[in-house]
């Protein structure tokens, strides 16, 4: 059983890069071509579900690849975190591929054979991303993960998506050199390990002016996590087509950064240490700032993708500050943040790719009546608009609760009001797009031509990801669970 388990983690990794040998060899035949993409998904999501009920079953999973050095290797082991960030992009990258079919056709996109084979790939570093067992193999899994995607980004290839890419590639870049890879050599000479532990790597009798300085390395150079003045990478990526909008940058790319600053801040620093750090607090604050920022940005935009990317920078800055709080609500609320926003905000950008294909806008000031011709799309775009704000009946309410539970809990008042007037911009931005596809008004008199949405592929992902959005809120307990496992690990679970 234990050989099967560990062939599976395997599989999660290398099945993705194999499809894109598959991709490119079917490239002339469509069908086949997506068909392929969709029966790989399939069998990936069936290796992390396999993966999860094993889990909680109580196996110890792990997977040694290479050893560089001693003490310095390759190598992947299974824990909630990871699992939980796994779940969620296996299962997305298998929608978001229904979604690309109705999406890339319906529009008549070019070089859709490198999308898919890039998209693959992409999937392929995240799950190495997700199980990594230690620093060294995280970073190598981030910068695949960031060099997969460049084509995505500049897929369209005009001057605009190549500039929009070569800030993408700077930003990301240049932060893990000069910052993330700084500190985690920083990290080995201090800690001696670069190995992911309970209760974190660093001694009792650790300089904290020396690690405070390290965690402020990781948190500027983990660039993908969007927090300002880092951020504008996530804006210009999308030139992207929006299904590399939709998975890459509100799932796969922004939450491999956010989940890296979790997993650092508790297995790195450990729970207990990241209080008595000296940035700590600056840190806290400063993503606070992003937040609030972030969504007034937001508000200004009228471009539909541009608004949700600030949303993105924003919502980003929740889950950084769930991670810094350093308690049990804070780091419960950071990992369900990451399932609730990663289902939220995919079904806003599918959203915002079927009004494109269907009615040709991309403005908010041009969406007015859209409800009578693009129902189904206006409802999705309502509900998962719910689960971004964090209100009943979506998702997003239990994760914001904690979060703010965590701010009560460590006294940060300033930061529970910054989250609390956020998700009243949320509101403000994000509200009146569906309000007024609905009730246009009488000088927006309702279109007669009929209902006109999206090709049924995209309209069949958008609606199960809305979906997702419900269900999360009625039965939490698998990515509840999966949060608390973390803190139940000897050596992890911390009350402030």
């Amino acid at each position: 059983m234990n050989l099967s388990l560990a062939l599976m983690l395997q599989l999660t990794i290398l099945l993705p890069l194999l499809a894109t040998l598959a991709i490119a060899a079917t490239g002339q035949k469509p069908n086949l071509r997506e068909a392929i993409t969709i029966s790989i998904s399939l069998v990936v999501l069936y290796c992390v579900v396999n993966l999860y009920h094993a889990l909680k079953a109580g196996a110890s999973i792990a997977v040694s690849w290479w050893e560089l050095i001693p003490g310095l290797e390759i190598s992947f082991v299974v824990e909630p975190l990871g699992m939980l960030f796994a779940l969620i992009a296996s299962f997305l990258w298998l929608i978001t591929t229904i979604y690309a079919i109705g999406y890339m056709r319906g529009h008549g996109e070019d070089n859709q054979t490198r999308f898919y084979l890039c998209f693959a790939l992409a999937i392929s570093a995240v799950m190495g991303l997700a199980f990594s067992a230690n620093l060294f193999t995280l970073f190598v899994f981030y910068e695949v993960l960031t060099l997969s995607t460049y084509p995505l980004v500049t897929h369209a290839g005009t001057d605009k998506a190549k500039k929009g890419g070569r800030v993408y590639l700077g930003i990301l870049l240049s932060t893990s050199i000069a910052f993330f890879l700084l500190a985690i050599i920083l990290t080995w000479f201090v800690a001696g390990s670069l190995e992911f532990k309970s209760g974190g790597v660093f001694g009792p009798s650790v300089d904290t002016g020396l690690v405070g300085a390290i965690l402020v390395l990781f948190v500027f150079g983990i660039g993908k996590a969007a927090i300002m003045p880092f951020h504008r990478w996530l804006p210009a990526a999308m030139v992207a087509p929006t299904p590399v909008s939709a998975l890459l940058h509100a799932v796969a790319v922004v939450k491999a950064g956010v989940f890296t600053v979790l997993k650092i801040c508790i297995f790195i620093f450990g729970l207990d240490l990241l209080p008595s750090l000296p940035t700590t607090e600056f840190l806290l604050y400063l993503a606070s700032i992003s937040v609030l920022l972030a969504s007034i940005v937001a508000m200004r935009q009228d471009n539909l993708k541009a608004r949700l990317a600030y949303s993105t920078v924003s919502q980003l800055g929740y889950i950084t500050i769930g991670a810094l709080l350093a308690t049990s609500s804070g780091v419960i609320g950071s990992s369900m943040h990451i399932a609730t926003h990663a289902f939220g905000k995919i079904t806003l950008f599918f959203c915002a790719g079927a009004i494109l294909v269907a009615a040709h806008k991309s403005k908010v000031s041009e969406m007015r009546g859209l409800g009578f011709t693009m129902p189904v799309t206006m409802a999705a775009f309502f509900i998962a608009s719910l689960s971004i704000i964090g209100v009943p009946p979506a998702g997003g309410t239990w994760s914001k609760w904690f979060l703010l539970m965590g701010t009560m809990e460590t006294g940060y008042w300033s930061i529970m009001m910054v989250l609390m007037l956020s998700s009243l911009l949320n509101i403000a931005y994000l509200l009146p797009i569906p309000y007024h596809a609905f009730f246009p008004g009488k000088e927006h008199s309702p279109t007669k031509a009929g209902l006109k949405e999206a090709p049924l592929p995209s309209l069949i992902a958008l609606s199960i990801t809305t979906l997702g959005c419900l269900l999360l809120f009625i039965y939490p307990q698998p990515f509840y669970e999966l949060a608390n496992a973390i803190l139940t690990v000897p050596g992890v679970s911390h009350e402030q």
